[in-house]
């Protein structure tokens, strides 16, 4: 049996897409910004506290740290260097209670879910170990992956446009530490998956249309499958001429 080619690109498009969406979901980058505290000059508590405990900067020494500060859908990170520390949390505070982010991680959440369905259905529709395909259960798969595809673009735009808004009245460190936050890697991931669910959902709903079964020369009234002519031949393709 021939697999048609639009099942066989959702079958592996949608996996991919399914997979790189979660990976975003999991991960804390999903906006990211640095800054950079002075550890010089003359009212310098980070050098104070240092001279204080035997550490003083010697010339040509690091005279500022770099903080790094990300953001995920359910973690965030604070990275510090030198020395190289990192230390993450769950979400919290004003960030947490944010209803954008709610939004975003219940989208992104019911996306996991439609896709990973999409995929099961697709699964049982294409039926490899089977002579003709269930294309209606594989069309039906397409159309949850094509769902979820849209309802993850959703929760990426909701929180790509508020992405320097999220979380951030009242707090201090935005303010004193002039952070900068901008769109990471893990909205990049979640982009590429969408678009992957995209165009796999998209393939296997193309797959509801049946191939056009050509006619028998002998009898035209009759498909092909069905001509007296091929009843003897045994290594006939089944598939291509079954509607």
């Amino acid at each position: 049996m021939q697999t048609p080619a639009s099942m066989v690109m959702g079958i592996v498009f949608a996996p991919l897409g399914l997979v790189l969406v979660f990976t975003a979901a999991i991960t804390p980058q999903w906006r990211e910004g640095q800054a950079r505290l002075a550890m010089s000059g003359p009212g310098s508590m980070l050098r104070s506290g240092l001279r204080t405990q035997g550490l003083g900067i010697r010339p040509g020494a690091v005279e500022a740290l770099l903080l790094v500060r990300s953001d995920g859908l359910w973690e965030s990170c604070l990275q510090m260097a030198p020395p190289e520390l990192k230390h993450c949390w769950p979400v919290s505070g004003a960030y947490q209670k944010d209803p954008r982010v709610r939004l975003a991680q219940g989208l992104t959440l019911t996306s996991l879910f439609l896709c990973g369905t999409g995929i099961v259905l697709a699964c049982i529709g294409v039926r490899c170990w089977k002579d003709l395909p269930l294309r209606g259960v594989a069309a039906t798969g397409g159309l949850l992956m094509v769902l979820a595809s849209l309802l993850s673009v959703t929760a990426l735009s909701v929180y790509t446009h508020n992405l320097s808004r999220l979380g951030l009245q009242g707090h201090s460190y935005n303010r004193h530490t002039q952070l900068s936050l901008g769109p990471a890697g893990s909205l990049y991931f979640g982009w590429l998956g969408s678009c992957l669910q995209m165009l796999g959902g998209v393939a296997l709903m193309f797959s509801l249309k049946r191939p056009k079964c050509p006619t028998c020369p002998a009898c035209p009234e009759l498909p092909a499958c069905t001509c007296p002519e091929n009843n003897n031949k045994a290594n006939m393709d089944i598939y291509e001429v079954s509607c």
